[in-house]
């Protein structure tokens, strides 16, 4: 069996497209959807990652304002930098890129004090806890990127979700906890979703029983062919560096196996950023009662 790849790359350049036709109609109400951006520190993934989101809202003609903090940067620069974003009326939704430097060992930075500091309203991760909130409750509300981002690519490959189990290997914030709650979803995936991490002493016991497997651990290699169940989808969701290289939490052997395929360039994250994207229009749309939150 040769897996199916899941493009995310030219998924997202289709949402592009459909933002496009949103972006319009609010230009033509005079509105300039506006993302904004802090960023603390030299991390040169965070720095690629950020300018690429620059570049995007300006193929589309989203506003961006970019707030680039040094590693030097105090507790109550960051939050000045926050409250800065949400009193700015040009800016619709913010991110504080992950993850921040440690800070000195006398004012460490502190990323969830940050978060928490954000306007919910302006939260284009869709991580501040009264957005994960909403996403619990089932109302409408900015959802978590990469979350949202997934779900999207499986349903355009028309990976069935409803009643199936889905095993999500990682607990994290940005991707596993929100993911599991969004999948559970009855009015959404409505799937049966068990959440395994790095601390599970066989997590193949659990992925094997998976028709869906998410590996957002950010540890390499980790799933791999015998591990998944023939047929089965498998998202990378996860990456890590070595020597310079990103390298997937999915190894190559996997594709052997499993129907679907996230690849390890083009696959999620492409998603995740159009799903940012989509957040900012969508929080212009709110902000001018001309929608609701994506």
């Amino acid at each position: 069996m040769t897996a199916t790849v899941m493009d995310g790359e030219a998924l997202a350049t289709r949402i592009k497209e459909d933002l496009s036709v949103r972006i319009a109609a609010l230009a033509e109400r005079g509105i300039t959807p506006g993302l904004g951006t802090i960023l603390v520190g030299d991390d040169g993934p965070s720095h690629r990652y950020v300018s690429m989101k620059h570049a995007d809202c300006q193929a589309l003609g989203i506003a961006s304002t970019d707030i680039r903090l040094p590693e030097s940067a105090t507790q109550a620069e960051v939050l000045a930098a926050v409250e800065q974003l949400n009193a700015d009326p040009a800016v619709d939704a913010f991110i504080l890129q992950y993850p921040f430097p440690t800070g000195a060992p006398s004012d460490p930075l502190d990323y969830d004090r940050a978060v928490l500091a954000v306007d919910p309203a302006k939260d284009a991760d869709g991580l501040h806890p009264v957005n994960l909130g909403k996403l619990v409750m089932g109302a409408d509300a900015p959802l978590a990127c990469t979350p949202h981002g997934i779900v999207e690519l499986l349903e355009a490959y028309d990976v069935e979700l409803s009643g199936a189990h889905v095993v999500i290997v990682g607990r994290g914030l940005t991707i596993g906890r929100p993911l599991a709650n969004l999948m559970a979803l009855k009015r959404g995936p409505n799937s049966a979703v068990t959440v395994v991490h790095t601390g599970v002493a066989d997590i193949g016991a659990y992925t094997r029983t998976a028709d869906v497997v998410v590996a957002a651990a950010g540890s390499p290699a980790m799933i791999t062919a015998d591990m998944v169940k023939p047929g089965a989808a498998v998202v990378a969701a996860g990456v890590s560096f070595q020597d310079g290289k990103v390298v997937s939490d999915v190894a190559d052997d996997v594709a052997e196996v499993a129907g679907f395929v996230s690849p390890r360039i083009g696959g999620v994250g492409p998603m995740t950023r159009a799903m940012l994207l989509a957040n900012t229009v969508g929080a212009a749309e709110v902000s001018l009662g001309a929608g609701s939150a994506s």
